[in-house]
């Protein structure tokens, strides 16, 4: 079929598509009005710059060749923070220092889906899977575009819980990489003792001795810095109004998007008829002959 003739069957049909793409915003309109919304918390933070073992590798010196000024992921302590924010030892703190199994088992018993839940029998209490789920559906991390800092958010219905919940998980993640850290220093530290006991060759003595102070520094530092991995450039913090989804945003792309979906629909289902619709041929008035009009002047 030309295209010509699918646009002059859109035009005969117009009044039907633009009833159709209304009655399709109405809809989507309706679903985004009655979604449930989410406050965000955010906080903002950067590699720890304290001593050596916990500078990460974007802010420490890097050659030039090699690709390293390149890559911008994180490495390095701040790597592991990160990964930490989304393990199942993360969610496994939210669920049991906060009421995050509570509120997850009150959403999946809501609404129609809860209704049928119960009708088929199935499970509606929260356990670990789902916290991990919910976790990493709702942590984001996002890098600046022209610095090296992240921004963490995280969603919740709640917003002292959205609140309270990247505090917690921010101080975790930070206390995983202290711990890791110290743990190694003490392992180094009594590994070296052991073999400063046993040895008698003073140059020996003497290497061991500056690989001791460097563990001993490392310890020291670790348990008096309070950022190890991840220093807090903007603290976290929630706003007084929900922020998700944004509603403004979607009507306005429902409303750029309805129309095209409408006359896609339109064009797909004269392309199945086979043949465009023509428009309704026009009335005319009935013609009186003209030897009528004559007759009637001459009675």
């Amino acid at each position: 079929m030309p295209l010509e003739a699918l646009l002059r069957g859109v035009w005969v049909w117009r009044w039907r598509v633009l009833l159709g793409a209304a009655l399709l915003y109405g809809a989507g309109a309706a679903l985004v009005l009655a979604w449930p919304r989410s406050f965000v918390a955010q906080a903002v933070v950067a590699p720890a710059e304290t001593t050596g073992i916990a500078t990460s590798a974007l802010l420490a010196p890097m050659p030039i060749m090699g690709g390293g000024l390149l890559d911008s992921r994180p490495s390095g302590n701040f790597a592991v923070y990160l990964d930490a924010l989304r393990a199942p030892e993360a969610a496994a703190m939210l669920a049991r220092e906060t009421e995050l199994l509570a509120h997850l088992t009150e959403q999946r018993g809501a609404g129609p889906l809860g209704a049928l839940r119960r009708a088929l029998g199935l499970r509606l209490e929260a356990d670990l899977d789902d916290a991990q789920a919910w976790l990493e559906r709702n942590l984001a991390t996002t890098q600046g575009i022209a610095t090296v800092t992240f921004t963490l958010a995280l969603a919740h219905r709640e917003r002292e819980a959205a609140l309270d919940a990247l505090i917690r998980l921010h101080a975790h993640a930070e206390a995983k990489v202290r711990a890791d850290i110290a743990g190694m220093a003490r392992r180094r530290i009594a590994t070296i003792e052991a073999m400063l006991a046993g040895e008698r060759d003073a140059l020996l003595r003497a290497q061991l001795y500056e690989l001791l102070g460097q563990q001993q520094r490392a310890a020291l530092v670790v348990a008096a810095d309070e950022a190890v991995a991840a220093r807090l450039v903007s603290a976290p913090a929630v706003g007084l109004r929900p922020a998700l989804p944004n509603r403004p945003l979607l009507l306005v792309l429902l409303a750029l998007a309805v129309p095209l979906a409408a006359a896609g629909a339109a064009f797909a289902l004269m392309l199945l008829r086979g043949e465009a619709p023509r428009p309704r041929p026009e009335v005319s008035p009935p013609t009186v002959p003209l030897t009528a009009w004559h007759g009637a002047g001459a009675d």
